[in-house]
């Protein structure tokens, strides 16, 4: 692999997109011959054909199509590096708020302290937000970026890197019959006498009947100390994240797991129109390093 040039890879990701060398040559400013050039070198430093070319077609080889696969992770990786060192050396600096629903966990502080490190010009801050209004901090500028409960499908926000996800608790109080059980199924939830509480407007329905799928609904509430209080006074039971219930154990009130319902997931969301800010970006990539790669759609 001595004396690979970064331009034989650009070359290949070019070509193999466009399946035509005179458009590739267009997107790096340089001559189809130059790009086919450019492929022979690459081709020779790997001892085989990467591409199939006649004079009416363009197509990869079975080779050329894994190499592929591998290559454009590994390309989008080192350009994020490189991107990471352009902005230490430009020096990020400024403020970064940070929003998060339920609890400021060991992942969302680790990230932080990460961020922190690598980029010791920007201060942070956090601050919760409001369980019944998962999205409106960011659209009134209160918070740059916020972690919250997904899902999240709305049009001028942009989801990010996603938290793992976490198992879900069914919070009851300590005199519900459910409070001495060791689990719970969804089948449990569906029949129990209990109704469910959930997060008030303005928060969205799709993403309200997410954190309350029942039929039976409960009482509305705009903050998740809101819900535990009704929960302990027996008005309602209330899902909630392994983790949060863990942070807000009390004694008057039990959590109990659940089983076959989908997992409780936090997402890093931001503006759509702020997401390409420096800092940012550089946050986004802190978080998706630290949650293994993981993107939401």
């Amino acid at each position: 692999m001595g004396g690979l040039e970064i331009r034989e890879i650009e070359c290949f990701l070019a070509l193999a997109e466009e399946l035509h060398f005179g458009r590739a040559g267009e997107r790096l400013y340089v001559s189809g011959t130059r790009v086919s050039q450019l492929l022979s070198a690459l081709e020779r430093r790997i001892g085989a054909r990467l591409v199939e070319r006649t004079s009416r077609r363009v197509a990869l080889t079975p080779l050329g199509e894994r190499f592929l696969a591998e290559l454009r992770p590994a390309y989008a990786a080192l350009r994020e590096t490189i991107e990471a060192a352009r902005a230490a050396a430009r020096g990020i600096s400024g403020k970064l708020r940070i929003g998060f629903q339920g609890t400021s966990d060991e992942r969302l502080l680790r990230a932080i302290a990460a961020f922190e490190s690598a980029h010791p010009g920007v201060t942070t801050e956090v601050s919760e937000i409001p369980l019944a209004d998962p999205f409106g901090p960011l659209r009134r500028g209160e918070v740059d970026a916020a972690v919250v409960l997904l899902p999240m499908a709305e049009p001028d926000l942009v989801l990010g890197p996603v938290f793992p996800p976490q198992r879900q608790t069914l919070a009851v109080s300590v005199r519900h019959p459910f409070a001495g059980r060791e689990a719970l199924t969804a089948d449990d939830i569906a029949v129990t006498d209990a109704a469910m509480i959930a997060p008030d407007l303005p928060a969205p329905e799709y993403w309200r009947r997410a954190q309350a799928p029942t039929n039976r609904p409960g009482p509305r509430v705009r903050t998740l100390q809101e819900g535990l209080g009704l929960v302990a006074a027996q008005r309602g039971v209330m899902l909630l994240c392994r983790p949060t219930a863990e942070y807000h154990g009390r004694w008057d009130i039990a959590f109990v797991p659940v089983t076959g319902l989908p997992d409780s997931m936090l997402g890093l969301v931001t503006r759509r129109d702020h997401a390409e800010a420096p800092h940012l970006r550089a946050f986004t990539r802190t978080v998706r390093e630290l949650t293994g790669g993981r993107v939401g759609v």
